[in-house]
């Protein structure tokens, strides 16, 4: 049986690519254009067109990208496939363009003006470079590198400047391409910029003699916490931050326990943008002792039942919310749907309503009460992943952290 392009793609996730690519190109231009063929088939077809788009079809399929109304996944993929159009451009450089709620299509703009030549869209590509998501970050990179190498680096370098924490970034890249050396990048006022830098560095000598030089605490704690992660020396890392004090980021009401659970969770993995000082901290000290998790649990169980709570069996905070995972374990109790939380970070424990019962069984049993006061500590500098954003948390979040 002859092969259509129908059955070349039956349905979602199945298209047999490299059929499609070799079907006749004006048929499969036809259906990526077709608007009551299923957005997936289109896409399969946009991309089953690279280098063989039919000149009759181009003013179709641009329409198609042009028009708002349509899937936003097939007008990516049709953007992809055209954006070596000029006559695209005037349309791409309108800021409407950057404002559509189309997932993913302000920064396929982007790209394609990079693409086209477009050198007013650099500071928008840079900006796009910066992200602390990789997929835009590196759609940002592509479109950067397509007009350097069209206008050369030193015009987008010089285009861009170097008074926002993006261009600059964006030199540090270049430089680390030409085979510069960047690790005076550590002491860059911005902490992105810094942490761009650190993950760059290959040379423990290098760092060594930079720690001396280095004309900031922060940037000397930037060069330690490099040399680190290349030589995973504990003995050395530690012997620095001794020397520089200890360091840390204070904040105002957060105790040494509090500080304790939540650095030894958060400090290894923080984000980009986070305080080096947290980094350091948790890799220099101690972690908090107790009981492990279950039998905090055996324990909080034993207190409710005690105080007659009639506590229900303990499940994890994804288990409750039927996806995701996080720092702490749900205990329902009673008739009236309460629950009482207990942290897997240490002897912590809060509810949404303050029960003065639940409060009154469980800290003779030894637990800490997270009340509203300290709940809403929050702990600055510290950047932690939190729906889609990773700015610092309260104590409460931290300490009763669940993502999906």
């Amino acid at each position: 049986m002859p092969k259509t392009i129908e059955t070349l793609s039956p349905e979602a996730g199945r298209a047999d690519t490299a059929g499609l690519r070799g079907y006749d190109a004006d048929a499969v231009a036809r259906c990526a254009a077709d608007a009551a063929e299923p957005w997936w088939r289109r896409k399969a077809c946009a991309e089953a067109l690279a280098g063989r788009v039919p000149e009759q079809r181009v003013a179709e399929l641009v329409t198609c990208v042009q028009d708002t109304g349509d899937a936003g996944s097939v007008r990516i993929a049709l953007l992809e496939l055209l954006a070596d159009r000029p006559e695209l451009l005037p349309w791409l450089r309108d800021e409407e363009r950057l404002r559509e709620s189309a997932y993913g299509m302000p920064e396929a703009v982007l790209r394609a003006r990079g693409a086209l030549g477009d050198r007013t869209a650099a500071g928008a590509l840079a900006t796009l470079a910066f992200s602390p998501w990789r997929h835009r970050r590196e759609i940002g990179e592509a479109g950067l590198d397509e007009l350097a190498a069209r206008y050369g680096l030193e015009a987008v370098l010089a285009q861009l400047g170097g008074a926002r924490p993006e261009d600059r970034a964006f030199g540090v890249r270049m430089r680390h391409r030409a085979g510069e050396d960047v690790t005076d990048a550590l002491a860059d006022p911005d902490r992105g910029v810094a942490h761009l830098a650190l993950t760059l560095l290959t040379d423990p000598v290098r760092l060594r003699g930079y720690l001396a030089e280095a004309p900031t605490q922060e940037a000397k704690l930037w060069a330690a916490y490099a040399l680190h992660r290349l030589t995973d020396d504990i003995a050395e890392t530690r012997g620095v931050y001794e020397a520089l004090g200890r360091p840390r980021t204070e904040v105002a009401g957060l105790d040494e326990e509090l500080r304790a659970a939540i650095v030894h969770e958060y400090g290894h993995e923080c984000a980009e943008r986070s305080d080096p000082r947290w980094r350091m901290e948790a890799l220099c000290t101690g972690p908090p002792s107790g009981p492990d998790p279950a039998e905090r649990l055996r324990r909080a169980m034993t207190a409710l039942t005690a105080a007659g709570l009639a506590p229900k069996p303990p499940v994890s905070c994804g288990d409750a919310h039927r996806q995701g995972g996080g720092t702490y374990d749900v205990i329902g109790y009673g008739d009236g749907g309460g629950e009482v939380f207990i942290s897997t970070l240490g002897r912590f424990a809060a509810d949404h309503d303050e029960d003065p019962a639940v409060r009154g069984a469980l800290e003779p049993a030894g637990f800490r009460w997270i009340d509203q006061a300290v709940g809403a500590i929050r702990v600055t500098g510290l950047g932690v992943y939190y729906f889609g954003r990773r700015d610092p948390l309260d104590v409460r979040s931290l300490l009763f952290y669940w993502q999906d």
